[in-house]
């Protein structure tokens, strides 16, 4: 277990580093999507990513649990323009939603929000749209756009000073995925790297003495790279802050 999880670090590390510009791709996906509460889903009530409350209310509360595309948790803070097929009904735009959750349904890829879902619709429609509790739907990715917002990182609840730290990556722009998190060890002059634990949670255990520096690597189309965040974790760091890193992905 402990071989495998290094081996899995070092490969991380020795990825090749490329800069690459992200755009929206071309084209929508046709697929299915369904809503938290309705009977045809099955939802993940705490959030598989590992937002918390930030999973519920980022983007207006315009979220939702997808299933493919969560891909174990490098899909988590995608972002999609979904819209629905009903004629008189849907509207031609749709919404955008940003990915928080996994979820599976009735052959869906999306578990839309209520406020999600009901902007599918055409304005005074939602109504007749809320009875169809599975509808057909195309998607595309497109960028997240937060702004007025740094990049954050988010010291998650499960941590434990100083012995035990996760932490989690908050507004993401771009079209990015995140593939991994180091942190600098600065009495040994070297990067650690954290542990995926779950969704988009990053841990490590013994973490180093603050404050610290991370950095983070973002991958998109096949290209990757990195960005620091430095000093952006103070010594004394708490369980559920968020500290602002001062940059932004674009």
């Amino acid at each position: 277990m402990g071989f495998a999880a290094k081996s899995y670090c070092s490969l991380l590390c020795m990825l090749v580093l490329l800069t690459t510009i992200c755009y929206s791709q071309d084209g929508y996906v046709s697929s299915r999507a369904t809503y938290y509460g309705s009977p045809d889903c099955f939802e993940t009530p705490t959030g598989a990513c590992g937002y918390g409350e930030f999973g519920r209310k980022v983007n207006d509360a315009n979220v939702a649990g997808v299933s493919m595309l969560y891909r174990n948790g490098s899909g988590c803070g995608a972002c999609y323009q979904v819209r629905c097929k009903i004629p008189k009904i849907c509207s031609h735009d749709g919404v955008k939603v940003v990915a928080t959750d996994y979820g599976e349904g009735d052959g869906t890829e999306f578990i839309l929000s209520s406020r999600a879902y009901a902007r599918l619709a055409v304005p005074n429609a939602a109504l007749e749209l809320f009875p169809h509790d599975v509808v057909d739907v195309e998607y595309q990715r497109i960028p997240c756009r937060y702004p007025g917002y740094n990049l954050k990182l988010k010291v998650h609840e499960h941590s434990k000073f100083p012995v035990y730290m996760a932490v989690v990556v908050l507004y993401q722009a771009g079209i990015y995925d995140i593939t991994a998190v180091e942190v600098w060890q600065a009495d040994e002059q070297e990067w650690r790297c954290l542990r995926k634990s779950f969704g988009t949670v990053w841990d490590l255990p013994s973490p180093p003495s603050g404050p610290l520096t991370f950095k983070v690597q973002v991958s998109c189309n096949g290209g990757t790279k990195w960005v620091q965040m430095t000093n952006v974790v103070p010594s004394k760091w708490k369980a559920g802050v968020v500290y602002d890193t001062a940059i932004q992905l674009s």
